[in-house]
């Protein structure tokens, strides 16, 4: 399988920022029964998609390897991801000094993998050996590292875990399983690096809840959510706004009484489609009263959408000829 690399980037702050590159299983062979395309709802003349960002409202913050937020006052978090295999941790480094010039937070994703696809292990591999330890030194090595960071953290560790599409190898365990990993990574965490803060971090689907750590393991619930139009029409049979498409989860999470964030917010369509997207993410709305910031995500998605949708483009600035 094709290595990933890792981006060359002008920050060295966000030299980090990598995810999966492994494809969704496609869905070609279904038929669907969605809306028919309207050419005329898909008009786009819109070239920076950023939300709006409401003086009263809710707190933002992006995942930006292109930068495109550097420069933009009132983004209180930087977010990275950050495999614990095969990265230099002194990056993170950089990553604080990025952060702390610009008065933000850094929101730290740990996901249980590899830079390179060819050293990733089956999902059963990789349950068998957190389970027992085996990555106990590779989580002891970061939380040593963001404890000598002068931001505030938040880390966020194996995300997604209800997801069953096969997209992550932590995903889709045992929920007793997936608990006692989270539990061993996060206390190592609390000894390592007191203080930081703790994201427990669901994609939002039902079932959700069995994976649930307990309320002394969750500082922050942290949710993904993403629209795509062609997609929305297609799975919904109609154009979801970004308020219906948080409510599932928002739902589902809001009884543990904890502070809820949009971990990863990305939307792509026509201007008619994204304008309400930009209007509202960080809009204060009553029915999410415990919703206290959306984190932008900045890039490509490295995975393929069902219904041979390709590889949607969240970027807040990109080309139309692409």
């Amino acid at each position: 399988m094709k290595k990933l690399m890792k981006k060359n980037l002008s920050t060295a702050a966000i030299a980090l920022l990598l995810l999966s590159a492994a494809d969704l299983p496609g869905q070609s062979e279904v038929q669907y029964a969605g809306m028919i395309p309207n050419p005329a709802a898909s008009v786009r003349t819109i070239i920076d998609k950023r939300p709006v960002l409401h003086a009263d409202g809710i707190k933002f913050g992006a995942y930006d390897p292109n930068g495109d937020f550097g420069a933009q006052a009132n983004v209180a978090t930087e977010a990275l991801f950050l495999p614990w295999e095969d990265v230099d941790l002194e990056t993170l480094r950089a990553a604080d000094a990025y952060a702390q010039a610009r008065g933000r937070n850094l929101l730290i994703t740990v996901e249980p993998w590899s830079w390179d696809v060819d050293w990733r292990l089956t999902s059963d591999q990789l349950r068998r050996k957190v389970l027992r330890g085996d990555y106990d030194v590779n989580m002891r090595a970061i939380a040593q590292m963001i404890s000598q960071l002068k931001s505030p953290v938040i880390v966020r560790w194996g995300q997604e875990m209800e997801d069953k599409s096969g997209r992550f190898s932590w995903s889709g365990w045992n929920p007793q399983d997936y608990i006692a990993a989270y539990k061993r990574m996060m206390d190592i965490v609390r000894e390592e690096a007191p203080g930081t803060e703790l994201m427990w971090s669901p994609k939002g689907e039902p079932g959700l809840d069995a994976y649930y750590p307990g309320d002394k393991y969750v500082d922050v619930v942290g949710l993904s959510v993403f629209g795509l139009q062609r997609y929305d029409e297609l799975a919904y049979n109609k154009q979801r706004t970004f308020s219906e498409a948080l409510k599932q989860g928002y739902d589902l999470v809001a009884g543990y009484g904890k502070p809820v964030w949009v971990a990863e917010l990305g939307y792509q369509g026509g201007d008619a489609y994204m304008k309400p997207w930009i209007e509202t993410a960080t809009l204060k709305q009553s029915a999410f009263p415990n919703l206290q910031e959306v984190v932008y995500f900045n890039d490509r998605d490295v995975n393929a959408w069902p219904f041979d949708l390709g590889r949607p483009d969240w970027r807040v600035v990109e080309s139309l000829a692409n």
